[in-house]
């Protein structure tokens, strides 16, 4: 990401954290014109405060019961503050700043480990506006509430579909996986998934989905091609100008990653290697932390395994839970 996408992102959550900061101001404030009660009870709170410090200068030798006379004064304020509120129906989180994130405050980075580092809701601005871009960008209309069965037929035809049960039927058993995926995603038992099968099935759509969900978990989520990603990452090992290590570094950590399109690239050993590498260690949760992936392709089973090796094909048929899609195309029907 260029250094001037980066301030501009900085700059709107400046905004937005000064605008949440703002609004609560200003709802205390008229909050506290129409009850003037709950205003001397705030009242109350600085004049003792003040009051009990002064009394401490002026006698040091008394600061434990100074303390303690001051802690019971504030605690008696405080349950009438709370009796007031109760009484009205609200709580003291109504005066706090409505922030976007709660997480950071909107200020885009947290302390973790004595270190600032970013946020996860930051991360995810930068994945959509560097990376995702239109890939998941549809996701008010791509979700599970407007994800219709019925487009799937529901005939029962072994010899077109190679299956025993029919399109719909199918899909609802894939929408089930799907379902568990996201309800068991910190579970570190719970597979990846693999979806398989031809164009125009809902294979994105599904992967966008569960994307829609997952982010509203607060889960990152990058959606990359399997081609883009590839090429992305050889030249980031061959120090080419237009590589940034931000994709490297995050391909590994995201909590959820979204490869589409697997068998479209141009494969050779040194992209072999560096799918093999993503697949395994998120696999192996070698980043400390439970990551999980999504693929689809047009492949079959077996192509993947004569194109990718058994050493690849072994990781999906052990650590995935492979969706077969089957049926008609369904962005035609209506």
């Amino acid at each position: 990401m260029d250094s001037t996408t980066r301030k501009d992102l900085l700059n709107e959550y400046e905004d937005k954290r000064r605008f949440a900061i703002k609004n609560a101001e200003e709802r205390k404030a008229n909050f506290l014109l129409e009850y003037p009660e709950f205003a001397k009870i705030e009242e109350n709170f600085t004049k003792a405060s003040i009051s009990y410090s002064i009394e401490l200068l002026k006698n040091p030798n008394k600061k434990n019961q100074i303390l303690s006379n001051l802690k019971k004064k504030l605690d008696d304020l405080q349950r009438k503050k709370d009796s007031f509120l109760k009484n009205l129906g609200i709580d003291l989180s109504f005066f706090c700043p409505a922030y976007e994130c709660n997480i950071c405050k909107d200020t885009g980075y947290i302390i973790n480990n004595g270190k600032s580092v970013m946020c996860s809701c930051l991360k995810q601005r930068i994945f959509n506006l560097e990376y995702n871009k239109s890939n998941i960008g549809n996701l008010s209309k791509e979700n599970f509430s407007t994800f219709t069965i019925t487009k799937y037929s529901d005939e029962v035809n072994e010899e077109k579909y190679h299956a025993s049960i029919s399109p719909r039927e199918n899909i609802k058993n894939i929408k089930k996986i799907c379902e568990s995926f996201i309800k068991n995603f910190d579970d570190p038992d719970e597979k990846n998934l693999l979806f398989t099968g031809n164009t125009g099935l809902g294979k994105t759509f599904l992967s966008n989905c569960i994307a829609y969900e997952l982010l509203n978990l607060g889960k990152t989520v990058l959606y990359q091609t399997s081609s883009v990603m590839l090429d992305n990452i050889l030249d980031f090992r061959f120090n080419k100008p237009n590589a940034n290590n931000f994709i490297i570094d995050n391909l590994l950590t995201v909590d959820l990653l979204i490869i589409d399109d697997l068998g479209t690239e141009s494969m050779n050993s040194m992209k072999f290697s560096e799918l093999f590498n993503i697949i395994n260690t998120r696999l192996l949760n070698q980043n400390h932390k439970i990551t999980k992936t999504i693929i689809s392709t047009n492949l079959s089973l077996n192509n993947i395994f004569s194109i990718y090796e058994e050493r690849l094909g072994s990781r999906f048929v052990g650590n995935y839970n492979i969706c077969r899609f089957f049926g008609d195309d369904i962005r035609f029907m209506r």
